[in-house]
């Protein structure tokens, strides 16, 4: 099965550098120069999204919206000008699971196939090939990926029919903020009372609190260096999503829809270039202090 890859941003180019390893891949994207660095890691490029489509059984998807994702298919010299029946739609943007839904839809009356499956774990962990994959889609046609996702990495998680991948991204991330977020108001009270930083660190990390976020982001704290540079934007958009799902099935989201506002608040005053890590600063800002290691 010939595979292609559209989408070479961060992640993306990630998960598709790590396919590159098992596997020929073709690629796309508007960025030349992630194109280029694609091409230069072993892969075949296609001039449009029609022409991937032509070429390739196996398309993954990796875009910042589901708008995007849309575009590609539906727009201008999209994928849709040149899908061959029986090809297979692999989404791995952290998106919309109701218009992924309607877009599948769209797509079956053509006699494509459409999966969901985005991932957590970084560009590190697709890097390494320990990163999670979520997947939503029909059962064979999930069986029939297997061996693709298993070259990107062994940690699949089958939870459903096409959009229930998107809907476990959206909970992972607003789960994930609500750790970050309450870690990093926990610190900040100790930095006012006096505690060491990297103290605090050690002891978070030895105890009941210990999460991703003081295993990952307070070491980097520590340090100065910064874990992430994943859009603080990007973030706020999976808690709408998030919230917007809470709300249309009757889930109250009472501390979801806190983190949400939290990174709202964040995201108006650092500006729409903020990574998720540049938070730290934001909120020792708001308690009145900031995040140095107490000599």
């Amino acid at each position: 099965m010939q595979v292609g890859y559209i989408g070479l941003g961060v992640m993306g180019g990630a998960l598709a550098e790590r396919l590159l390893v098992s596997r020929p891949v073709k690629v796309f994207d508007l960025n030349e120069a992630a194109v280029q660095r694609l091409t230069q890691a072993g892969a075949t490029t296609a001039p449009s999204a029609a022409g991937l489509a032509q070429d390739c059984d196996v398309i993954f998807l990796c875009l910042p919206r589901s708008r995007d994702v849309r575009a590609v298919i539906f727009g201008d010299n999209g994928l849709a000008g040149g899908l061959r029946p029986g090809t297979i739609i692999v989404d791995q943007t952290s998106g919309d699971p109701n218009e992924t839904r309607k877009m599948a839809a769209e797509l079956a009356a053509m006699d494509i196939r459409m999966v969901d499956a985005p991932v957590s774990g970084g560009a590190a962990g697709a890097k390494a090939g320990t990163i999670a994959i979520m997947v939503g889609g029909a059962k064979d046609t999930v069986a029939e990926l297997r061996p693709i996702f298993e070259q990107t990495s062994p940690n699949i998680f089958e939870c459903g029919d096409i959009g229930a991948g998107q809907v476990m991204k959206l909970i992972n991330n607003m789960v994930s903020t609500c750790n970050r977020l309450a870690m990093l108001e926990g610190v900040t009270m100790g930095q006012r009372n006096g505690l060491d930083l990297s103290v605090m660190c050690d002891v978070l990390n030895a105890g009941g609190a210990r999460s991703k976020a003081s295993e990952n982001m307070l070491p980097a704290i520590v340090e100065g260096v910064p874990d992430s540079f994943f859009l603080l934007q990007l973030m706020l958009k999976d808690l709408n999503l998030a919230a917007a799902l809470g709300t249309e099935t009757g889930v109250p989201l009472q501390f979801g829809q806190l983190a949400r506002g939290m990174l709202q608040a964040a995201s108006n005053t650092l500006g729409p270039e903020a990574n998720l890590f540049d938070i730290s600063d934001y909120i020792a800002t708001e308690a009145g202090t900031s995040f140095k290691r107490a000599t």
